[in-house]
């Protein structure tokens, strides 16, 4: 329906012990659902626990998690995916959780939520980029990132600067609301082939 909120799938990245990415993800999942137009589903893949073998026959406890987390991606008008910078690009989670869906994110606008070190993530987003332009998914220019991460939070999980992040937040979910619903009418019209 094009008046109905865009479901938004925001995906954790980073299954690594002691990750931030929670904090962050928190953060930003809140901002999207201060919002009429928008849904927010929140995968976390260190819960889901996707089977990090790629097979056509996954064992039993994978194929649980791969039916769980396959139609919350299906149902999804739009992403964003929360991701860290490891040693220039992103983790390995997040590739795998990649692998195992395809047509989950055809034909759909992908955002992005970074932060690290002195790129703030920068580096493991433009290999994302690549990676979902495969996918035939379209990725939107604006990001939201975090330089120095952990200095830009406060013990409760809030930015220390909130007005600059929360103006990129809101242009970031601006530009996949439009994607989510021109994409959303386009596939209901004409149901999208690779």
């Amino acid at each position: 329906m094009p008046g109905s909120p865009v479901q938004l799938a925001v995906i954790v990245g980073s299954t690594r012990q002691g990750r931030f990415g929670p904090t962050v993800a928190t953060w930003f999942a809140g901002n999207a659902a201060q919002r009429a137009d928008v849904a927010v589903d929140v995968i976390d893949l260190a819960e889901v626990r996707l089977p990090a073998r790629l097979s056509s026959e996954p064992e039993q406890e994978g194929a649980r998690a791969l039916a769980a987390v396959g139609p919350r991606l299906a149902a999804a008008d739009a992403f964003v995916v929360v991701t860290p910078e490891y040693n220039h690009s992103y983790p390995a989670s997040l590739k795998n959780a990649i692998d195992w869906h395809f047509t989950q994110w055809q034909a759909k606008p992908v955002g992005f939520v970074s932060y690290g070190g002195i790129s703030g993530g920068l580096r493991a987003v433009e290999h994302l980029r690549q990676v979902f332009a495969e996918l035939h998914a379209v990725t939107v220019r604006d990001t939201v990132s975090f330089h120095g991460a952990q200095s830009q939070f406060d013990p409760a999980g809030q930015p220390t600067d909130p007005v600059a992040c929360g103006a990129a937040a809101t242009k970031l979910l601006d530009q996949l609301v439009w994607w989510g619903r021109a994409a959303r009418a386009a596939r209901a019209e004409r149901p999208y082939a690779a």
